[in-house]
């Protein structure tokens, strides 16, 4: 059977560019896998949930009323030190998920986010569309970001989010042979837009409040707007948590909700 492929075009951010990106906090979840145990030269799919496998996760199982802040790192850097100073004062750990290229050309930002506590995944080497891999070319770009990571200090085990949201049966499946999760959002803010795209740091601030439920995974940028310079996530990111707190929910990197 062929799988369906789906598409997200909505979840697109600026073309990954040479610049300074974010890597991976404190430690690795308890279901991370141990590198080298695999045919594939990386983590055991055994390791990993069972239940977890198949899927391009929407929210996190079981995580009752918390929230997860994911920030997708492959274009610039702009927005990094807005975001983590933001976190640090309203003392939240979040999720950052990095390409390869990103973690290689700002190994310091790398450094500083890990520095502060925050966790790493996976967003490939180059950010291509996976659906039009073939599963070598999979494993190359996964591998080579994993690498790119680990260099820099970090570990992006064992999760992973699909470039502009591109996946199928066939690459979700080729993911978790790799040992990765697959993470996909509950909400994606469209702040990468920009306000010549039609959003506003309001717009932003509104899509979260009314995108939350229990398990929420929440999809920001790191990068500005190439077009206009705009950095709305960061910009909306203290009301984004006000709010988030005000409506009874706590916040926690994506392996601080699976170990429960």
């Amino acid at each position: 059977m062929t799988p369906t492929t789906t598409t997200t075009t909505d979840s697109r951010s600026p073309a990954p560019s040479a610049s300074t990106d974010t890597p991976e906090p404190d430690e690795s979840p308890s279901v991370g896998p141990e590198p080298g145990d695999s045919e594939t030269g990386g983590p055991s799919v055994a390791a990993l949930p069972e239940a977890l496998l198949g899927r391009d996760l929407e929210e996190m199982p079981g995580a009752g009323n918390v929230v997860a802040l994911t920030f997708d790192a492959g274009a610039n850097s702009a927005a990094l030190p807005s975001i983590l100073s933001t976190l640090s004062a309203e003392h939240v750990r979040a999720t950052f998920f990095l390409t390869g290229n990103w973690a290689q050309a700002g190994s310091g930002s790398v450094h500083r986010i890990l520095a502060e506590g925050h966790r790493l995944g996976n967003h490939s080497m180059s950010h291509p569309g996976f659906t039009q891999l073939t599963d070598a070319q999979i494993t190359e770009e996964i591998r080579g970001a994993e690498a790119a990571i680990l260099a820099a200090g970090g570990d992006p085990r064992p999760f992973f989010r699909f470039p502009f949201g591109e996946r199928d049966s066939r690459v979700i499946a080729t993911v978790n042979r790799l040992g990765y999760i697959a993470v996909r959002w509950s909400v994606d803010t469209l702040g990468w837009k920009g306000t010549s795209g039609g959003a506003t740091q309001e717009t932003v601030l509104r899509r979260v409040v009314d995108g939350l439920r229990p398990g929420a995974i929440i999809l920001m940028h790191i990068g500005s707007n190439p077009e206009d310079g705009t950095t709305l996530d960061a910009d909306a990111l203290p009301g984004i948590i006000k709010e988030i707190k005000t409506a009874g929910y706590s916040l926690a990197t994506l392996d601080q909700i699976l170990a429960g």
